[in-house]
């Protein structure tokens, strides 16, 4: 019985989790797709976002790791200014997510 009962809860926690990585991903690409501003989508490309931006670089070919943009969102890069006074951390972590997840995807 507490084997099927851990077994249980184990299931349950998978899902809260998995729950959880939706939520991160939706708000990571609302933030590319128009909550950051200015938005990702009008400089990147990212299939997944539908977004053909062309004066950043392809994210779809060069997929980036969260630590990558989770760097550049905080410092800027070239053109691109720095978001860590208009997103907060937890928006950071989501928006860096969700590019690494789907780019090349």
């Amino acid at each position: 019985m507490r084997g099927l009962l851990a077994m249980l809860a184990s299931l349950a926690a998978g899902s809260a989790l998995a729950a959880g990585d939706a939520d991160e991903l939706a708000l990571g690409k609302s933030l590319f797709t128009g909550r950051a501003t200015p938005a990702c989508a009008v400089c990147h490309t990212l299939k997944d976002a539908g977004s053909t931006g062309e004066v950043g670089p392809v994210l779809d070919e060069i997929k980036p790791s969260p630590e990558r943009v989770m760097t550049a969102l905080r410092n800027g890069v070239g053109l691109m200014p720095s978001y860590k006074d208009s997103l907060t951390d937890a928006q950071i972590r989501a928006l860096a997510r969700y590019v690494s997840t789907v780019a090349g995807r």
